[in-house]
């Protein structure tokens, strides 16, 4: 069983690669299971609104996968509640330690 945690984190297009991964390998089956987390400044990015990653954030809604992002990043920044908008906001040290344990690959853009 293979099981992928991409963690995107750059806010600007090498973030795009990561999204058409996840988009793709959930879309297609790749693996069998695929989370997204959102950690850094391309929090800031849709919470401002980019259209660069807004369309990729609505595939993967419609895919059935919301992103989950970094709660103290948006706190520290100021940011919760705009970003609240495009994913689920929650602490992600400790649930990527989980997703570690279980065995996830994680991979980074």
């Amino acid at each position: 069983m293979v099981k992928v945690l991409v963690i995107l984190s750059s806010d600007d297009e090498k973030a795009l690669p990561g999204f058409m991964w996840a988009v793709n390998a959930i879309k297609y089956r790749w693996v069998d299971n695929v989370e997204v987390i959102l950690f850094g400044p391309i929090e800031r990015a849709i919470a401002k609104g980019d259209e660069r990653f807004l369309s990729w954030i609505e595939k993967l809604k419609e895919l059935g996968k919301l992103p989950l992002a970094c709660k103290r990043v948006a706190e520290l920044e100021g940011f919760e509640v705009s970003l609240e908008k495009y994913a689920k906001v929650e602490y992600v040290g400790k649930i990527i330690a989980e997703y570690l344990k279980e065995g996830y690959v994680v991979m980074t853009f």
